[in-house]
């Protein structure tokens, strides 16, 4: 499998460089090449994200932000219209892969906001690394993906970059809210095999043992089920405070509503991830919901609330989902870094170089953007990582999300102030 995936890389990358547009001898001295724009041709960016399916309402929700952010520069930048090219990545490693193989056939892309999901990523990463372009994902948390050492497990390559949290920061604070703030004793958690809620679940279990409590269980169901019976049956052996379950919907919905027919589980709390931090969740789930807690992206400030008035203005609704403001600051680091390197030629053609663009965005240091000073790293395994890990929240869901259409929840646990020693 690893080898066709490189043999598709390689593939991919030559026609990338087969295809791109002549520049005079010379003119490129960039190692990675360049894109060269015509006087009057658009500045192509592209964007990998999840328009279809189960949660699609997370890639409407990014794909606001980055459209945003660019209206915002009246689609124009550098003297040339921009052009947002849109690839579906679904939220699966062939749907990611599927993705990155069209942006980087297109020779004119100078960059790609995405992707949504921490599977998808790992089919797109490869591709987009060996094509020399750059990635800045507005929703990724799997600690792998900006963890360089391949060996244990990373899966980080040049030109992976997010503007999202890494799970072992929110795995970590997890843990200290279901331990510290909840005086829970015994945890439980299940994924079901994706790198993110995987990832989520063994960072939460890990910190919450070094806190010197028990993990009493750590188990997995199938992407897909519909009963979760089984598992809730095992976990209830255990009869845990806190069960983790990072899962995205519809399985979260399954869990929570069936967990309240299973003997044993009465009394344990349910935290979820921000893989099931949208309003349909509540709606989804029913009663069951009401005292559920998740984490999610928690954003404030006048900036954040200028974005929310032209999100209502130019959509007619609120923001479907958390990461909005993410995707915002992911497309802003990738046009500041576009202007860093652009140059002109002897032809009056706009030039970027390719390795020039990612040496830019690496050297991205306390950017103001809506979710925190940003700042990339290039230290494994944090390589990539520009988020300082502080929007983040755990809101509680009540009777208003589930029965009068309120989103977001209340705030319960704030990653930024409530802080433990």
């Amino acid at each position: 499998m690893i080898g066709r995936m490189a043999a598709i890389t390689a593939v991919v990358s030559l026609l990338s460089c087969l295809l791109a547009p002549a520049l005079a001898d010379d003119a490129c001295a960039d190692p990675l090449g360049c894109v060269a724009v015509e006087p009057e041709d658009p500045i192509v960016i592209g964007a990998m994200l999840v328009m279809s399916g189960a949660i699609n309402y997370l890639g409407d929700d990014t794909l606001g932000g980055v459209e945003l952010a660019l209206l915002a520069r009246d689609y124009s930048f550098l003297g040339h219209e921009i052009e947002l090219v849109v690839e579906d990545s679904l939220c699966t490693a062939e749907g990611g892969q599927a993705a990155a193989q069209r942006l980087a056939a297109d020779p004119m892309i100078v960059g790609a906001i995405g992707t949504n999901c921490s599977s998808a990523a790992q089919g797109a990463i490869p591709i987009i690394s060996d094509a020399g372009l750059v990635m800045i994902a507005p929703s990724n948390t799997s600690p792998s993906l900006t963890n360089d050492d391949i060996a244990a497990g990373g899966s980080h390559l040049p030109g992976y970059f997010r503007t999202s949290q890494n799970g072992l920061i929110e795995g970590m604070r997890l843990a200290e809210f279901a331990a510290l703030a909840l005086k829970s004793e015994t945890l439980a958690t299940v994924h079901d095999g994706d790198p993110y809620t995987s990832g989520l679940a063994q960072a939460v279990a890990d910190t919450f043992a070094d806190l010197g409590r028990d993990v009493v269980f750590q188990g997995a169901v199938n992407k897909g089920d519909t009963d979760m019976a089984s598992i809730l049956t095992e976990i209830a052996v255990h009869q845990p405070d806190v069960i983790y379950v990072p899962l995205f919907e519809p399985e979260s919905n399954f869990f929570a509503a069936q967990m309240s027919h299973i003997p044993g589980l009465e009394d344990s709390i349910i935290i979820g991830g921000a893989a099931s931090f949208s309003s349909s969740f509540p709606e989804n789930t029913g009663d069951a919901a009401v005292g559920i807690y998740v984490s999610g992206p928690l954003v404030s400030g006048d900036a954040y609330d200028e974005l929310l008035a032209q999100w209502l203005e130019e959509y007619g609704s609120d923001p479907p989902s958390g990461y909005h403001a993410h995707s915002y600051d992911a497309t802003n680091l990738l046009l500041n870094a576009l202007e860093t390197v652009a140059a002109t030629d002897d032809d009056g053609r706009l030039v970027f170089g390719r390795q020039a663009i990612r040496d830019a965005v690496a050297a991205t240091e306390d950017y103001p953007g809506l979710t925190g000073r940003l700042t990339c790293r290039e230290d494994s395994p944090f390589a990539g990582d520009c988020s300082p890990g502080t929007a983040l929240a755990v809101f509680i869901i009540t009777e208003a999300e589930v029965y009068d259409d309120h989103w977001p929840p209340p705030v319960a646990w704030n990653f930024a102030l409530d802080a433990y020693d």
